[in-house]
């Protein structure tokens, strides 16, 4: 007994430790818990949004260029890409708590089983020919598996937070590896300065334009349309036309730096002075002020010039855009993901510019304000173009013609939804005559600068040359500058208009030598008469012409690609259907169909410079596809197109009005009619 008694007595019950009871709140083993969770949704957040969006915009460093981006803004928006959503996923998750530990297991299974799914829709996409509605339902199929076997597993659970490391690599090689690094963190050489020969330095005006094949100015003679396009065949007339030019690359990032190096593309690195530390701006910046705009390349260091570019735009316009990255990476359907289809040219009004020039004397130009409407670079470039006591160097790469097209051929702006398709039956025609209204548009940019330099004495004393960095393709199915356009319509894509006025020249004259885009480097410094101190592949025009036919054309840097032929003949433009510019009366009904913003043509006021000049819409499914319709603005036919394949956007249709007489101030009427096999219209009804 006295054992019995000596013997400890056993402790009372008591309640579980702390750890047995992980998603108590308050208890160290539940935060333990919280953190595995945090865990796994910043490695699915990572899959699905940062390493996707980090690999498009690593590598498009031109998006960043375009956009004026600074170094702490590139490094917010890294941020915010690599944090900003598990942040808000993790206070979804920690406001759960509040409901108790069953609700907060549930939210977190419903986050980890949507973020599967947003995978699934990417990698299906990818390894899929599903597109849509069908690769939703197998991506929510998918996903629900998932997350139920992340609930019933372990393995699951653990895979995914070993997987967390993957955000933070994912910004290491943003900022370390990929070509946008090099806007990040530029690194490199000064670049070599060229060496003066003998000779004089005349000034040099330089206007590279964006995204024109030489066949949009062609006429069916092949020559310059001169009623389209009057100031490009004013140019033509006093210089010296290089008709068998091409630009080396479908890729502004690697077609303007083979252009004002002298070299063809070797590495995709970015279009940045760290990456090309030899070029035009340091051959000429010893012996030249350099005045250079550009718009996604920053070739000119800042030891040789200050850019005289419109305001940044700041952190809110890179997120902005992209969200609609994000969009396009996470959406069911295919989409070209590619970051140039936010460079839009701001206009002088936008950028807060006044007017460089008064609006010529063109009846055309039908509204004062309309020069408010000049793209911002190319209001600050004509402001510029001034004598000076040193050799000068005026430089402007334009995005136009480029997409997005806005412009009527009269300078009046024009909205357009942004999933309006460029390819495919009846919308690749609509592209190509946004495109060509756009061209018009940038002739009388042209004017304007032969205008201006002849009023300031330049045009006889300068080099003045006016070329595209490349051109575009308007072929059914390969429209575009990939690698399908160039094997389609290489014509198209690579032959770009080249103007070359010498200084005093007078008469024009046309030169068929096989001129490609490295030789305008070499050609500029040969008259110039500046030695260029690195090997170029590149030769002058005042040299004998290459012996070669065949052209070199990069789609991939170091990846040629042989194209043969000489100059290419125009495509024929379609012709215009009889209806349009007649009026209409009354006419019997005969269906319905919808108008998308028709509010835009109830209070048009021309002195803005804006016209709702795209009519597009839908019209009921009973329509055959290819079906005419007019489309009539205050009784008179402005466009006849036919009604398209359907699409995710439904039975669709657009139209395009060039006429802006079409237009009157105040309320204006819409009219649509369909055309029938017999050429009557029967009205329809709109809303």
């Amino acid at each position: 007994m006295a054992d019995a008694a000596l013997a400890p007595v056993p402790p009372a019950a008591a309640p579980p430790a702390a750890a047995a009871t992980p998603d108590r709140p308050g208890r160290p083993a539940g935060w333990r818990a919280e953190l595995r969770r945090l865990l796994e949704v910043t490695a699915l957040v990572g899959l699905v949004v940062t390493q996707p969006m980090l690999d498009v915009l690593g590598r498009s460093p031109d998006f960043f260029l375009f956009h004026r981006a600074t170094r702490g803004e590139i490094l917010a928006l890294v941020a915010l890409i690599a944090v900003a959503p598990t942040v808000a996923l993790a206070l979804l998750g920690a406001a759960s708590r509040l409901a108790g530990r069953s609700a907060r297991s549930a939210v977190h299974t419903v986050l980890v089983g949507l973020l599967l799914a947003a995978l699934a829709v990417q990698v299906g996409r990818h390894v899929t020919p599903l597109r849509g509605v069908p690769l939703l339902v197998v991506a929510v199929l998918a996903g629900a598996a998932g997350a139920a076997a992340h609930r019933r597993w372990r393995g699951p659970g653990l895979a995914l937070r070993v997987a967390a490391a993957g955000p933070a690599a994912f910004v290491a090689l943003f900022l370390f590896a990929s070509p946008a690094s090099a806007v990040v963190l530029p690194r490199g050489g000064a670049g070599a300065a060229g060496v003066a020969a003998p000779g004089g330095h005349p000034p040099v005006v330089m206007l590279i334009l964006d995204e024109l094949p030489l066949v949009s100015l062609l006429g069916p003679d092949g020559r310059i349309d001169a009623a389209r396009y009057p100031h490009f065949a004013e140019l033509a007339g006093g210089s010296t036309w290089y008709r068998n030019a091409t630009g080396v690359s479908g890729w502004t990032p690697y077609a303007l730096p083979a252009m004002l190096t002298g070299r063809y593309p070797a590495k995709p690195v970015a279009p940045h002075y760290s990456q090309y530390p030899d070029n035009l701006f340091t051959a000429l910046g010893g012996l030249y002020d350099i005045r250079a705009e550009e718009s996604i390349t920053r070739l000119c260091p800042p030891s040789r010039c200050d850019q005289p570019v419109s305001p940044r735009q700041g952190l809110g316009t890179l997120v902005r855009e992209s969200g609609k990255l994000l969009r396009q990476v996470t959406a069911p359907v295919d989409s070209h993901v590619d970051p140039e289809e936010s460079y839009r040219e701001q206009t002088a009004a936008e950028a807060g510019l006044d007017a460089a020039e008064p609006v010529p004397a063109d009846p055309k130009f039908r509204w004062d304000r309309l020069n408010a409407n000049q793209p911002a670079r190319f209001a600050s470039f004509l402001a510029g173009l001034r004598p000076s006591d040193r050799p000068t160097l005026h430089f402007l790469h334009l995005l136009m013609p480029h997409a997005p097209w806005q412009f009527l051929p009269s300078g009046a702006r024009y909205a357009a939804p942004e999933d309006l398709p460029n390819d495919g039956a009846g919308w690749v025609d609509l592209a190509r005559r946004r495109h060509l209204a756009q061209l018009e548009y940038t002739d009388r940019l042209i004017g304007e600068t032969l205008r201006t330099l002849r009023a300031t004495g330049l045009y006889d004393r300068a080099l003045v040359m006016v070329t595209a960095d490349h051109g575009v393709s308007f072929d059914n199915g390969a429209q575009g500058r990939g690698m399908d356009a160039i094997r389609a319509a290489a014509g198209q894509v690579a032959w770009v208009p080249m103007f070359v006025k010498e200084p005093g020249q007078r008469a024009g004259r046309v030169d068929d030598r096989n001129w490609e885009h490295v030789d305008l480097l070499p050609t500029v410094a040969d008259y110039a008469h500046v030695r260029i101190p690195w090997q170029v592949e590149g030769r002058s025009a005042r040299q004998a012409p290459r012996e070669r036919a065949d052209k070199r054309f990069y789609d991939q840097p170091a990846e040629p690609v042989t194209i043969s032929g000489g100059v290419p003949a125009p495509p024929p433009l379609p012709k215009p259907h009889p209806l349009v510019g007649t009026t209409v009366g009354q006419r019997p009904a005969g269906g319905s169909a919808r108008v998308a913003d028709l509010a835009a043509f109830r209070a048009v006021d021309p002195d803005t410079g804006e016209l709702p000049a795209l009519v597009w819409g839908t019209v009921p499914a009973s329509v055959r596809d290819g079906t005419l319709l007019a489309v009539a603005v205050n009784g008179r036919i402005g466009a006849v197109v036919p009604v398209v394949p359907p699409d995710v956007g439904g039975r669709r249709f657009a139209a395009f009005l060039t006429d802006d007489r079409l237009f009157r101030a105040g309320d204006n009427r819409v009219d649509l009619y369909q055309i029938g096999q017999g050429g009557e219209l029967r009205h329809l009804s709109i809303s």
